[in-house]
């Protein structure tokens, strides 16, 4: 899609600002990169910690990433400027629904990222929970390889108890994505399953790395 040049600029400020912002205050490190498709549509599925995870996953892209927030959220003037100046994605409360659903397919097919959460909400202890299937329908329709990102350390500086974030240590872990040839044969079953396994391994190593720091 043709975005203003405000627009673009506008993103790659805050992606400079949030990840100058995060290395000094949690020692943001972003591993595994080069496992990022560099062009055509692609569907990042990570685990969910907290309020962080859109921005610190943004910043673990070097494209530009597309968003997904609740309908609700955009009826607060201040956050639905901010999130239409970001082209975010409004999806229903209990799933992505068929407006959100379309919208996603349409940027995925004009060669965009767009991040997804299958968890569906934010974890209640840190670790990553069973997935969702909606992600399934917009992998095959969009025909888009899916990349597998985990977040570690972020439960720790906002959990969900906590009104305010918090210094800590972050980390995140990329995966190698797991292109349409590799799961055409699955049923939803087994793609669930598979993106669970490589979600959760990338969180292992995520995690291992922050405990590291930690201890440092």
């Amino acid at each position: 899609m043709q975005r203003s040049l405000a627009k673009t600029f506008w993103y790659r400020f805050l992606y400079h600002f949030f990840r100058m912002f995060f290395v000094v205050t949690c020692c943001l490190r972003v591993r595994g990169r080069d496992f990022e498709p560099r062009e055509g549509g692609v569907l990042v599925v990570s685990n969910h910690q907290s309020y962080l995870d859109p921005i610190l996953v943004g910043l673990s892209c070097g494209r530009r990433l597309n968003f997904l927030a609740r309908s609700t959220l955009f009826r607060f003037a201040p956050l639905r400027w901010h999130l239409k100046s970001l082209d975010t994605i409004p999806i229903q409360r209990e799933g992505i629904g068929m407006g959100g659903l379309k919208e996603t397919l349409r940027r995925l097919k004009r060669q965009e990222m767009v991040l997804v959460f299958p968890e569906g909400t934010r974890s209640r202890d840190g670790e990553v929970g069973p997935l969702k299937s909606g992600f399934c329908v917009l992998a095959r329709r969009g025909n888009v390889p899916l990349l597998p990102v985990a977040v570690a350390g972020a439960f720790e500086a906002w959990p969900r108890r906590s009104r305010l974030p918090r210094p800590g240590v972050i980390n995140l872990q990329v995966g190698p994505p797991l292109w349409p040839e590799d799961f055409q044969q699955m049923n939803d079953d087994q793609l669930v399953a598979e993106v669970q396994a490589r979600i959760t391994a990338c969180h292992a190593l995520a995690q291992n790395h922050v405990q590291r720091a930690r201890s440092e």
